[in-house]
């Protein structure tokens, strides 16, 4: 339902620069001034951004012509995701403006949880010299955070720390998280990039001159009419609520995709980890097709959908053709492959030479693939772009490696870009990845979209103890426990949850596998953050039915959480199945004891779930018949 209404000021005949939130809880106002718009945001009567410049041109005066209220309140099911139904409730105020004599407009959507900011300009000359420019003003004793690649996430810092600070600022990166010192969180990133054709990522800054957080958006020279990404700007009482609003996927466009019943999220077995575990009876797996048809036959086995060929299957590539690894047979893999119920995603990267970008997901498809896990291209926007539709074309899903694009909601426009490693991949240089990083980066860079973090180890004394070609640079540190890297498997979302230990490793462990086992990857009905405290812990709740799947994960200090069941039904006797550590469990000591229970759960009952030092409880809950 669309519903507009031209506003102007009853008593002034000044076009109306004020609106709400559809719950009127959230107020986004407006001035007009001469060095332009500034919006001031508030919520439940407290501000969380004071007033603040937003432009296409910075500094330059604007001439207000009129001014619009839409209000939306709609459903749509997307492809796949953390809800099976997402509602779309807004109200939005159109600017109808005219800049240095040319036209345009100004959208501001206002959520219960969250706004966005897009600007339309028409009759671009190469000549204009445009950035959509916003920025967030905030008080100096406000705390945030910024992801900071394999590094560990930027913060907490100060606004007033920074700028008083001598020292050279750090570079930061999408999203910004800040905690309030009202202890409101708030999050700055942006929404629908894969639209705004010719605009970058858009960048971050702090001005130490101002005290004020800046974010730009830089369009390359083009001609016609202009439209951009949406900045977004949510807001919520944890910081776990920004994990799940629905906000960006919402200001996303629709799906482009006519009929994306191909398009399966899932769980993947995955080699690159693995080279060089002895397996119980004596065999080495390597880039090999026998080891490879282990895998399969271990995903066949337990119902995992698919199986991902990592680097180094070919030695060379160039103009159409792949010069394979020489103990790998890939047409018989393939082969044996589709004698099962798994499908295949291979790896592509340039550093063995270049196949050809349009060519190769034809050719991907021409072998039987699923999927493509793309590396080594990094933020480049145009290829990412054309890396997302070409391989829709090729009905190919895609995962992004080495550090991509953010490009939040394109997996509503393009439900095939099914995940990315926008993160600390698991053992990946081993300077960032401890439990509170972990936790840093689920309350932070997961907030862009799905992520390709490859939880889910259980051979982590192995691990540590460097039997791996492929493990931890340093021995002795990765720190988790195995029910940890259970339950990070269902905190970190993702269309494609990779988990990149040995087939014998999870058969050891087969009790505890079934938590992994059993998770509907992808296909949740409702998802919720039940505690979160930055650096600390965190507890996701996902539903698929009336089967709910709780996982927990907490910093090296340990600790006991309160989980309530407060989301089950008035009436109904559960079971769950619990997966805890022991008193003896301990990230750096004795990281793979755990123990598996069962027992009657009901509505509202809280759960004392004790997690050791670096450790995690799972709890796969069950409507009894």
């Amino acid at each position: 339902m669309l519903v507009c209404v031209t506003l102007l000021n009853a008593c002034t005949g000044k076009p109306n620069l004020e609106v709400d939130s559809p719950d009127n809880t959230v107020q986004l106002t407006f001035q007009n001034g001469e060095q332009g718009l500034t919006y001031q945001l508030d919520w439940n009567n407290k501000s969380l951004v004071d007033a603040s410049q937003i432009s296409i041109l910075p500094n330059i005066p604007v001439k207000i012509i009129d001014t619009e209220i839409k209000t939306e309140n709609s459903n749509w099911k997307p492809v796949w995701g953390q809800f099976s139904d997402i509602k779309d409730h807004y109200n939005e105020l159109v600017i109808r403006l005219e800049i240095n004599g040319k036209s345009g407009k100004l959208y501001a959507r206002v959520y219960n949880d969250g706004v966005g900011f897009r600007f339309e300009r028409d009759n671009i000359s190469s000549e204009d010299t445009l950035d959509f420019f916003a920025e967030y003003n905030l008080p100096s004793k406000d705390m945030f955070y910024a992801p900071a690649g394999e590094n560990p996430p930027i913060g907490p810092l100060s606004i007033g720390t920074l700028t008083t600070s001598e020292e050279k600022l750090p570079k930061l990166a999408l999203p910004i998280v800040v905690e309030k010192s009202n202890k409101m969180w708030l999050s700055f990133l942006e929404s629908d990039l894969y639209s705004a054709k010719g605009f970058n990522t858009m960048k971050l800054h702090f001005n130490k001159e101002t005290g004020k957080l800046t974010s730009s958006s830089k369009p390359k020279a083009s001609a016609g009419k202009l439209v951009t990404p949406w900045k977004v700007i949510l807001f919520g009482y944890q910081a776990g609520d920004l994990v799940t609003s629905t906000v960006t996927v919402n200001l996303a466009a629709p799906c482009e995709i006519e009929n994306p019943d191909w398009i399966k999220p899932g769980k993947t077995l995955w080699d690159w980890r693995v080279h060089g575990y002895t397996a119980p009876d004596g065999f080495v797996y390597g880039i090999n097709t026998e080891s490879y048809k282990r895998f399969i036959d271990f995903a066949e086995e337990k119902g995992i959908e698919y199986f991902l060929i990592d680097d180094s299957w070919y030695k060379h590539a160039t103009k159409g053709h792949f010069e394979l690894s020489p103990e790998l047979d890939l047409q018989a893999v393939i082969d044996y492959a589709a004698d099962k119920t798994v499908e295949l995603i291979l790896y592509y990267d340039r550093k063995h030479g270049e196949y050809g970008d349009k060519e190769l997901f034809p050719y991907y498809q021409s072998l039987g693939m699923k999927g493509v896990k793309y590396g080594f291209m990094g933020n480049n926007v145009q290829f990412s772009r054309d890396a997302i539709s070409q391989s829709a074309d090729s009905e190919l899903l895609i995962d992004f490696h080495d550090s991509p694009v953010p490009f939040t909601g394109v997996r509503r426009t393009f439900p095939n870009a099914i995940t990315r490693e926008y993160c600390h991949a698991q053992q990946d240089s081993r300077k960032a990845f401890t439990p509170e990083t972990f936790i840093k980066m689920a309350l932070i860079n997961a907030i862009q979209g799905p992520l390709d973090m490859n939880n889910g180890n259980f051979d982590l004394s192995g691990i540590n103890a460097g039997k791996r070609q492929k493990g931890p640079k340093k021995l002795n540190s990765y720190l988790s426990t195995v029910v940890s890297e259970t339950a990070r498997t269902l905190v970190i979302f993702s269309g494609l949850v990779c988990i990149p230990d040995a087939p014998e490793a999870y058969a050891a462990k087969s009790d505890l596998f079934e938590f992994i086992q059993k998770m509907p990857v992808g296909k949740w009905d409702e998802s919720r953050i039940l505690n979160s405290k930055m650096s600390e812990y965190i507890t996701t709740a996902r539903r698929s039915g009336t089967d709910w799947f709780v996982g927990s994960v907490i910093c090296q200090k340990g600790g006991t959480l309160d989980i309530s069941l407060d989301f089950l039904e008035e009436g109904k006797i559960y079971e769950a199945t619990f997966y805890e550590d022991t008193d003896t469990t301990d990230c750096k000591t004795n990281p793979e004891a755990y123990q598996a229970r069962k027992a009657e759960v009901k509505k509202d009952q809280i759960i004392k779930a004790k997690l050791a030092s670096g450790g995690g409880h799972c709890m796969y809950i069950t409507l009894k018949e």
